[in-house]
Parts: structure tokens; C-alpha cells; sequence
């Protein structure tokens, strides 16, 4: 298990290195990244270069143990590139540049900026490639946190190339854009420009294809450096630090050219779903790259600096977080950053090594992990543990929340909250491109399938039609993948495998109470239409309960399917709101409006997802890593692994057969106090023939008896 942090030594004087070395080892630190802002320092000027002070520190470091992840220190440009060269400035909307004093002031397609990192970057290669110390490299950082689009006329002329050489001709890309409408047909490639500030809503077409641009733009930086370094002789893993669900940045066509997968996680301890947010984007993370353990480059000790409001965390909170990214297949835990700054925009940034000293807690909290890590066994590689896959796409995220829609759409809120349905009921997923679906899943959930490309579309349909259960909902398989309407109208790919012919969205804001139809309905049913006019949501009922649903109620007929539920309020009435339709050897079903989430339901408990879930979840066949479980404990299995950690606030004692991970005993139940982690071996059960996923473990493996304790 690699455990260590970012290290900057160019910001401390060379009195405190040895001393750094000393505590990494006392921590249990092995390995860092080296000299992600070292720009000016390594070249304080274009013709200047210093590398004695960095050989001082990796001779240092490898003298004490610890692996460098040599970092390519092209993140932050010096301010004399900017001062000598400002056509390396990004711009903003109206053309204005941005301007140094901040980090990541470049246009990332700025072929003067790529000349000069490139050059820093060979210099790096050719002096580091063969050292022992260096295991890894870090290649920039963080692409395009703060910059989310340039506009610059580095982007413009780029822009233009990346278009001439998708569509060749401008005729086929007046056809993708459909640039007949309000007279934008573009006579030949250099009439067009970037979505600069305009009076009124971009094509979105032309929006689609900018914001392919901008991340292609970004890889290209990211494959610039990597294939410089490998020309220089590197061997070791080249990669970059991912962010999660970062929208500018479509890291499922990035991750093929990763050698290990890298992210940060910053979960928000003021955040009452961080457990199940963290979750998705550590599930995310392995799913990027299936059956390569990733590492988490960065995460906060304690408290950060960049919200509004920087709680630290928890008494254990460290521990849990970290447990959790292993659970779901990290081999490696770093920190931003080792040595807590004195100065600059990050000072009040947590650290490993806190500004107040080793005699503090968070200097305790971070030797007892590397204790507690150091004692870990070699882990089995994160395999094909999930039962369900949850489909998120880069480029549906795009086209979905872009303007002039029947309704907003939040994409990833929609998905966390899908998501955290099955979180809660510890059941695994992974998370999947629509044309990554296969056999291996019993379950396949993808809401607001928005854009829906043939191949996944295909997929999907293949997947059912062979024995799986498909999960979709409101605002799918809408348009092809320029965002174009299909001939025929709505779910045109997958209305034949759900059984539905689609007429209307129905979009709902404040639906007024005349329209809820509440004649024949329970007095229960009563309150809620009226309550759900009020909100701009919709009612229906499930299993005797009455629940509601927000952002549409969607007019679907049901030409093969079978009506699960239907709406009793609202402007479609009467209509499916939940079906199920048998297809080939699977099923399909379909819910055509968004279950609101969490709180009670009207007439029943629990909330209006979860029951869709449940309802799907039993027909499925699908079932928890482990069963019965309280409130706030949370399961994952990684192989042989199970990590079972207690978020919830009470004390419990968990039954369980399998040997301790930590200390190699064998075990019959664990304790977990408030924030504590087991790490289990138990191996998994074999599944049910029919079954294409491993099942959860049997009883006389992993019992799920558990006792709250005072």
C-alpha cells in the first residue's frame, strides 16, 4: 500500500529536509509527489536551469526509503513565459485574458506554451527517467480545474483544425449542427469561432462538439508530456491526478492512455451526503480502468480551504474515508500535501505535517493509518465484484443540461441519487459508459439517458435481450449523438425493448390542483396530489403507498409493456408512470417521471426511489454485499476482501466468519465504534448458476446478524 503525500520542498528552506525525511519515516510515508508548482524553480528564467536543488531532495528521499512520483511541474507556468510569450494566456467569453498571479494561466492548445512545457518536461525525462527513486510520474495536475474552457485565439485556431479534421468538409458539419436554423450555415472553416459571449443560447450542437474539443484539448497536453517522456527512456506508469465526476474532462476516453488511474477526493464533512458522493467517485474511479487497483493521489487530512465554510473532520472520519477508497480498490493513499504551507493561497490547507506540530491530532491520526496500512496484506485486484452498473456518460452530461429543454436537468445530482438507492442498501456498482454494458451484470440502471449513441443503444438492448434487467427513466434515448432528434420521435432505440411508445414530457412546475384528477382517490391520496401541486411534483402509487415524483410526468403508452404503477395526479392522469416489459430473455422497465428521494413517502415509510428500487432489486435477483445491515454501515467486497465501516453514531457488533485482514486472526464478529472499519477476508460464495455476478455471501460465511450496542 502506497502511503505518502505531495511534496514541495521548493517552498521550504534545505535546513527542514532532513527533517522531513525523518518524520516521513516515523509517519510510515513511502512514496511522494515531487515538484508539481516547481516551474520557476526549476527554470527561473527561459534560459536558466536549476536541477541541483531537486537532485538534493530525491537523493534525500531515496537515502530514507521513499519512492518519488516525479511530477512534470507544468500545472503553473513561471511568470516569465506569460510576460515574454501572452499568447500562452487563456482567455475568458468576451476575449479577455486571464492573467498570472493564480495557477494554471495557459491556453492548453497554445502551441507556444506546449513548446515550453514540452521542453521542461524532456529535461525532466531525460535527467530522471532512469533513477531509482522515481517509481512514477505525475504529468501536470489536476487538467482543467480552474480553466474550465479557454477562448482564446489559440483555442479559435485549434478549434477550427480539430473540426476540419471530425467532419473534413464544412458541408457535413453544417449537417451535424444543423446550421440551417436561424442562419448560421458556415461557408468554410475559418468563419468559425469559439461559443464566445453572445446575445442569446449557442447552437447546441456546435456546444456538444466545443466541449469534446476543450477535453480533447486538454488529453492532448496530457499525451504531449507522456509520449516526451517515454521518447526520454521513462519505464515507470505515467498518469495524471483525475477529479471524480469532473464535467470538462471525459476521463472515460482518457483512460486508456493512463497507465494506473489517479484522483482526488475532497468529501465536504458539512455535506450530509458525502459518504454516499465519495462512494460514487471512488466506484467511478475503479470502473474507469476494471481489474487495475487505482490510487488516490490527494485528500485532505483535516480541514481545506476553498469553501465558503472549511469544517474539519471527524474524530476516525480519516480513517473511514480512507477504508472506503480501498474498499472500493484504491492500493494507494496520499495527502495535499505533506508539510502544511506558511504562505500563499493554501496555507490554511490541512497537511500531514500540521503547522502546529506532531504533537497535534491530526499528526496522530495520520501515524496510526500508516500503521494500520502498513499492516494490510497484499490486496486482490478489484474484479468484477458489482452486480449492477450504473450507467454515466460524458457526453449525455453535456448535451443533457444544455439550455432550451422542456426542464433543467441536473445530471450528476440525478445520478448520485439513483446511486445512493443502492449505496444504501449496500449492494455494489459499477459505473459504466451505456456501450460498456454486458453480461456480468444481473442489473443495468441508466437514468436520463439523454444522448443515446447507437453502439450503446445497441448494447443496452443486446444486454436485456439476453437475460438482464434494465432500469431507465424520463429524458432517455431523446437524441442521436450530434443532438439531433432521431426520424420517428422518442425512445426510437429502446421503445421496442420497454415496451412503450413515447408522445409527451409533461414537464412539471407548480401543476395546478384542477389538473390532479383526485376524484377517486383515498384521503391519503387527496393530501398528497395536493401537496405535489403545490411543489411541482406528481403522485403515484406503488404497493399500496402513495409516493411522488418530480421534473416530469411523462405521457408514455404502454403497447407491450405491463403497468407497474400509474400517475394519480397531474397532467397525464391515469397514464404508466412504472412498467415492465419482458424482452427476449430479460425485462425492461421504465419509469417515466424522477422519484422524489428520501424523507417518507405519503401513506407509507421511506421515500419514492427507494421503492422503485426495491420493487426492481427484488425482481432482479440482485443482493447486498451483505444483508441486513443497520443504518450507516456501509459494506464492499474487493475479491476475498470485505471493509465494513460505521458511519451511523451509535456503537455496533457485527457477526461475521472470515480472518482479520490486519492481523491475520480469525474472526467470528467485530466491533465498530462510530466511524470504525473492519477489514474482513471471507471469500465469496458461490453464485446461483443462473446468476452472471458473484452473489452476496452466504450466511455461514458473512452472517448479517448485528446488534446495536449502548
Amino acid at each position: 500500500m502506497l502511503y505518502g503525500a505531495d511534496y514541495n520542498p521548493d517552498q521550504w528552506p534545505e535546513e527542514v529536509w532532513d527533517d522531513d525525511v525523518r518524520l516521513m519515516q516515523e509517519a510510515g510515508v513511502n512514496i511522494v509527489s515531487l515538484g508539481i508548482f516547481a516551474w520557476s524553480r526549476i527554470q527561473p528564467a527561459e534560459d536558466v536551469w536549476d536541477f541541483a536543488w531537486l537532485d538534493t531532495v530525491i537523493e534525500k528521499l531515496h537515502a530514507g526509503g521513499i519512492a518519488v512520483n516525479l511530477a512534470t511541474a507544468t500545472a503553473s507556468p513561471p511568470p516569465w513565459v506569460s510576460a515574454r510569450y501572452p499568447e500562452t494566456l487563456p482567455a475568458d467569453e468576451s476575449g479577455a485574458s486571464y492573467w498570472p498571479g493564480s495557477r494554471q494561466h495557459f491556453a492548453p492548445s497554445s502551441p507556444t506554451y506546449r513548446r515550453l512545457a514540452g521542453e521542461l518536461v524532456r529535461r525532466l525525462g531525460e535527467r530522471y527517467a532512469h533513477h531509482p527513486a522515481v517509481v512514477m510520474w505525475h504529468v501536470g495536475n489536476e487538467f482543467g480545474c480552474h480553466l474550465w474552457m479557454d477562448f482564446s485565439d489559440a483555442a479559435r485556431d485549434a478549434y477550427r483544425d480539430w473540426l476540419e479534421k471530425r467532419y473534413t468538409t464544412v458541408t457535413a458539419l453544417n449537417d451535424a449542427w444543423g446550421t440551417s436554423f436561424w442562419s448560421q450555415r458556415y461557408g468554410e472553416f475559418d468563419e468559425i469561432f469559439p461559443p464566445r459571449l453572445a446575445p442569446y443560447s449557442h447552437n447546441p450542437s456546435s456546444m456538444l462538439d466545443w466541449r469534446r474539443f476543450t477535453s480533447d484539448m486538454l488529453l492532448e497536453c496530457y499525451l504531449m508530456e507522456r509520449e516526451i517522456l517515454l521518447e526520454a527512456g521513462a519505464t515507470q506508469p505515467i498518469t495524471t491526478n483525475f477529479m471524480g465526476p469532473f464535467k470538462p474532462a471525459d476521463y472515460r476516453r482518457w483512460a486508456p492512455f493512463m497507465d494506473v488511474i489517479a484522483d482526488d477526493c475532497y468529501p465536504d464533512p458539512a455535506n450530509p451526503h458525502r459518504v454516499r458522493d465519495a462512494a460514487f467517485q471512488r466506484d467511478l474511479i475503479r470502473s474507469l480502468k476494471p481489474g487495475v487497483p487505482w490510487l488516490l493521489w490527494e485528500q485532505a487530512t483535516d480541514a481545506v480551504n476553498w469553501r465558503p465554510a472549511n469544517p474539519g473532520k471527524l474524530p476516525g472520519a480519516l480513517v473511514a474515508e480512507t477504508a472506503q477508497s480501498i474498499a472500493r480498490g484504491a492500493d494507494g493513499i496520499m495527502f495535499f500535501q505533506w508539510r502544511q504551507s506558511r504562505a500563499g493561497s493554501e496555507k490554511f490547507h490541512s497537511a500531514m505535517l500540521p503547522h502546529a506540530g506532531t504533537a497535534t491530532r491530526t499528526w496522530d491520526a495520520v501515524t496510526e493509518l500508516g500503521a494500520r496500512l502498513a499492516a494490510l496484506p497484499q490486496l486482490p485486484a478489484p474484479g468484477r465484484d458489482a452486480q449492477v452498473a450504473l450507467v454515466f456518460d460524458w457526453e449525455n452530461w453535456w448535451a443533457v443540461e444544455e439550455r432550451d429543454h422542456p426542464t433543467e436537468v441536473d445530471y450528476l445530482a440525478l445520478v448520485l441519487e439513483w446511486y445512493g438507492a443502492f449505496h444504501a442498501r449496500n449492494i455494489q456498482v459499477d459505473i459504466v459508459g451505456p456501450e460498456e454494458v454486458d453480461d456480468t451484470y444481473r442489473l443495468v440502471v441508466a437514468p436520463a439517458l439523454y444522448l443515446l449513441r447507437d453502439d450503446g443503444a445497441a448494447a443496452l438492448a443486446r444486454f436485456v435481450h439476453d437475460g438482464g434487467t434494465l432500469l431507465t427513466g424520463p429524458f432517455s434515448d431523446i437524441v442521436d449523438e450530434h443532438d439531433h432528434f432521431r426520424q420517428g420521435g422518442f425512445l426510437t432505440q429502446l421503445g421496442p425493448v420497454l415496451g412503450l411508445r413515447f408522445e409527451d414530457f409533461g414537464a412539471l412546475a407548480g401543476a395546478s390542483e384542477g389538473a390532479a384528477g383526485v376524484g377517486a382517490l383515498s384521503a391519503d391520496a387527496v393530501l398528497a396530489a395536493r401537496r405535489a401541486a403545490a411543489e411541482g411534483t406528481v403522485t403515484f402509487s406503488l404497493d399500496g403507498a402513495v409516493y411522488r415524483s418530480r421534473l416530469v410526468a411523462e405521457h408514455v403508452h404502454a403497447t407491450d409493456a405491463d403497468v407497474v404503477a400509474a400517475f394519480d395526479s397531474g397532467p397525464h392522469a391515469g397514464s404508466p408512470a412504472l412498467t415492465r416489459h419482458r424482452h427476449g430473455s430479460g425485462e425492461a422497465w421504465y419509469v417515466a417521471s424522477v422519484p422524489v428521494s428520501g424523507g417518507p413517502a405519503i401513506g407509507s415509510a421511506g421515500d419514492a426511489l427507494g421503492a422503485v428500487v426495491a420493487t426492481v432489486v427484488a425482481a432482479s435477483g440482485v443482493r447486498p454485499i451483505v444483508e441486513g445491515l443497520p443504518a450507516g454501515v456501509e459494506a464492499a467486497r474487493r475479491g476475498d476482501l470485505v471493509t465494513l465501516i460505521n458511519h451511523g453514531d451509535t456503537r455496533v457488533e457485527i457477526a461475521i466468519d472470515g480472518t482479520d485482514a490486519e492481523t491475520g486472526a480469525a474472526v467470528d464478529r467485530v466491533v465498530l465504534e462510530t466511524q470504525g472499519v473492519a477489514f474482513v477476508t471471507a471469500p465469496v460464495a458461490a453464485s446461483p448458476a443462473a446468476a452472471p455476478a458473484p452473489a452476496s455471501v452466504s450466511a455461514a460465511t458473512l452472517s448479517a446478524a448485528t446488534v446495536p450496542l449502548p
